[in-house]
């Protein structure tokens, strides 16, 4: 396959299909601004794909000849269960969309490594309580970094995976995971994608990060797609814009297209508008 949908019809339209296979892509934004939304869509979007493709050809329609669907759809959350993560994607798409869908997903929560060298109490992020024979079959504890690798190790081939998020682990103690570990998981999982040919995006609240710092995450990315309020008179509107992406951003780039004016519907994200240097 040539292309990776992103499930935004017009935004995967613009740019040949989708994404190159291989690609790790930032989604970087204010809070609100559509990063999150961006990654409901795609997920759902591509899910709906698999589930219903009748919903699927309605709100998406025909896929591109170059493109093919991913084989799978990973939500990987560090502090979210499924249950929660489908609560906040129903705020933003259709349920009639979004719980088919969710049946084609893979939920992982890594809240238990996630926090468990915190003083939160441990009923607070594990739903279930483990038994005796849970207990015995854990090897050891794994860092949410181990944690992260290992699932993308056995999950990031041929799918779509979306990390939830990035903002995450850089607000974890510098001894559990340091600027630096994040800067270099990232590095990792860009050399590691290109030989797992699927589309891995992860969400990062841009509002959090120094310009140096947000720099570096580009560097370590294949791509970044950021997203921000404008205001406008009285209004304000949701942009996005590609700010790297090889194999995308020459395409954009030829149509002389600068920035998106996105909405969020039923259907979830898509482009309102397209401003084109003049």
């Amino acid at each position: 396959m040539n292309r990776i949908p992103f499930g935004v019809s017009q935004f995967d339209s613009l740019i040949g299909g989708g994404a190159p296979p291989g690609s790790v892509v930032l989604l970087a934004g204010d809070a609100g601004a559509g990063a999150r939304e961006f990654a409901y869509t795609s997920a759902t979007i591509n899910a709906l794909g698999h589930a219903n493709t009748d919903q699927f050809d309605l709100h998406y329609g025909a896929v591109d000849s170059c493109a093919s669907l991913p084989e799978e759809i990973h939500y990987v959350s560090f502090t979210a269960s499924a249950s929660e993560i489908y609560a906040e994607v129903t705020h933003a798409i259709d349920e009639k969309l979004a719980t088919p869908a969710s049946e084609a997903m893979e939920f992982e929560d890594l809240s238990s490594e996630y926090f468990q060298l915190s003083p939160i109490p441990h009923d607070w992020y594990v739903e279930k309580r483990r038994t005796i024979t849970d207990l015995g079959g854990s090897h050891g504890r794994r860092d949410i970094l181990e944690a992260l690798g290992d699932y993308l190790t056995k999950h990031a081939s041929n799918n779509l995976v979306i990390i939830d998020s990035l903002t995450d682990l850089i607000s974890l103690p510098d001894e559990q995971a340091d600027w630096h570990e994040n800067s270099m998981l990232l590095k990792g999982m860009k050399k590691a994608s290109q030989s797992w040919g699927g589309l891995i995006l992860v969400l990062v609240d841009q509002e959090s990060l120094t310009d140096t710092q947000m720099g570096e995450l580009m560097g370590a990315t294949d791509g970044t797609i950021s997203f921000e309020w404008e205001r406008g008179g009285n209004e304000r509107a949701r942009t996005m814009f590609v700010r790297e992406f090889r194999g995308v951003l020459s395409r954009i780039e030829d149509e002389n297209i600068i920035q998106f004016e996105i909405e969020i519907q039923g259907d979830g994200l898509d482009i309102s508008n397209v401003r084109k240097i003049r």
